[in-house]
């Protein structure tokens, strides 16, 4: 908006000039950021936001929390695919359809579920999804690298996977200290192409990603001191087959921007704040616990309380002590119920109380953790997993850390699930254990085969009957359906439910019950009419 204002008898418009923008307002006149290129404001601080994300993700509870209940209610136990072949453009009729998508999940969970999908043989691929999202919330970023070995009779296929955290990615033959800001640790020209190089990621003259630089260890290490660091250049996509051969998993926020941004980057001073202001907290919390006494007035000097109570049993006279003093035994002095003590002429005791008012501890770091919760897309409720308030306002607050988890789980499914599936099946297709007519002669068509959804873990429920209300008459109305409320709302597959209902249908009327019949039911539970 445009301000008019009265200038010299003039009217002029000021527009931010005496508000954002106001340079004689004695808050902003001395406040002068600069906002800068992707380049100067993300990866010329990358090194020093890893380490800090990574140090609030490990060694503080809240940057815990943020990225724990992020990965959880994100990914869990994994998203699950869901294949969905567009069956009218590739000449399928329903049936054939379904009894294609049955048959390629059940292809998909040969490989995915077992560990040979990992290069390293130590997770499947839906361990390694968590694997992949939490360190793209602590770094930033996080690479896949699409890996062959010899299929075998137990394995069929030769995909492997190996993740890559986002600091392996760098620029070659970067002699500086790690960290170090100069010109070779942002950007460098490539000694084979030409191309610049930005942080690891080497770029053609439109700035298109050509290529990764992986070194064979985190530069810096000094761990791995005996292993020269070497750089490979990986090709971002295959020269014939266009497929990618490395993923990165990353949402960029900026035009030109080449690498990730920390999850925790906002809100990393006021965590650090948080953690020192709780340390001090509990640090004056176990000092109250003590009780202090001083002994004021001891005519003994600098022998101090060994004046007054020798440091051994007996009636002998202590080391360096007035031996016309009386001799006093440890045992004569002591805290206890009910218990009266003799001081020697002249000594008296004070007590210091450390207590320590902490009153408004709990509604303060309530306060700034609800900014940092805001920042992040997780609501206070969520994210401290507290759930005081009414039903409404639980409620509410889940539904918004639900928008949060279903935008990053759409993000993660795009950068890392779905192109992993693509290659799988590209593989599945040429092998022939999947049937694909036209997969690879036209890429309208392989689209259409590699059509799929992704569920992952559903949303908390408060109260179950609201929500399966609330589910029934979203299929009543045509809002969704019955397959996808199952998988959003249990995880589960409804084809697979429906198998399982019938059999469990025949199994009750064999032995001759009503188990789960409708007046069986009737007055004990809540029914949902359909009709």
């Amino acid at each position: 908006m445009r301000k008019r204002k009265k200038q010299e008898g003039r009217i002029v418009n000021s527009g931010y000039a005496d508000g954002g923008a106001s340079r004689t307002s004695s808050i902003l006149k001395a406040y002068h950021p600069v906002k800068s290129s992707a380049k100067a404001d993300i990866d010329a601080n990358l090194y020093t936001l890893r380490n800090r994300s990574a140090d609030q993700a490990i060694n503080t509870p809240v940057g815990a929390a943020a990225i724990t209940t992020s990965a959880m209610h994100t990914v869990g136990t994994g998203l699950k695919v869901f294949p969905r072949v567009r069956y009218q453009e590739v000449g399928l009729s329903k049936e054939e359809a379904r009894a294609w998508n049955r048959k390629a999940l059940r292809e998909f969970g040969l490989w995915a579920e077992s560990k040979h999908c990992d290069i390293y043989k130590r997770n499947n691929f839906y361990d390694l999804q968590d694997i992949v999202y939490t360190a793209y919330l602590i770094d930033g970023d996080s690479f896949a690298l699409f890996r062959r070995k010899m299929p075998t009779s137990y394995m069929p296929y030769s995909l492997r996977l190996q993740i890559i955290e986002g600091n392996r990615i760098s620029n070659p033959m970067d002699g500086s200290f790690p960290g170090a800001i100069s010109p070779l640790s942002v950007e460098m020209v490539s000694p084979y192409t030409r191309n610049r190089i930005v942080s690891g990621v080497e770029i053609d003259a439109d700035g298109a990603v050509e290529a990764y630089w992986v070194c064979n260890k985190v530069p810096g290490d000094y761990s791995d001191v005996a292993k020269v660091e070497t750089w490979a250049r990986v090709k971002a996509y295959g020269d014939n087959s266009g497929m990618p051969n490395i993923l990165q998993i990353c949402h960029d926020t900026r035009t030109e921007q080449y690498r990730g941004v920390p999850y925790l980057a906002p809100v990393i001073e006021t965590l650090k704040q948080v953690s020192r202001y709780t340390t001090a907290e509990l640090t004056a919390a176990i000092i109250k616990s003590f009780f202090a006494l001083f002994f004021t007035g001891t005519p003994f000097g600098a022998q101090g309380l060994n004046g007054i109570v020798p440091p051994v049993y007996g009636y002998e006279a202590a080391e360096g002590r007035d031996p016309n003093a009386p001799v006093v035994d440890v045992a004569d002095y002591g805290l206890g119920a009910g218990t009266l003590n003799a001081l020697p002429m002249g000594v008296d005791v004070k007590a210091v109380d450390a207590g320590r008012s902490m009153s408004t501890f709990d509604s303060f770091l309530t306060q700034l953790i609800k900014q940092i919760g805001a920042a992040i897309g997780q609501p206070y409720e969520v994210l401290m997993k507290n759930f005081n308030s009414s039903y409404s306002a639980s409620r509410a607050a889940l539904l918004q850390a639900w928008e949060e988890y279903k935008l990053r789980r759409t993000w993660f499914a795009r950068d890392f699930c779905r192109p992993v599936y693509e290659a799988w099946l590209s593989e599945a297709v040429a092998i022939g254990r999947i049937d694909a007519p036209g997969f690879f002669s036209d890429p309208a068509i392989r689209a259409a085969w590699c059509n799929a959804d992704w569920h992952g873990p559903t949303m908390s429920i408060l109260d179950p009957v609201r929500d399966i209300n609330g589910s029934a008459l979203r299929v009543q109305y045509g809002l969704s359906t019955r397959e996808r409320e199952a998988a959003e709302m249990t995880g589960t597959d409804l084809e697979e439910n429906l198998d399982q209902l019938e059999y469990e249908k025949e199994m009750i009327e064999a032995k001759g019950l009503n188990l789960g019949d409708a007046a069986v039911l009737a007055g004990q539970v809540a029914t949902i009419s359909l009709a």
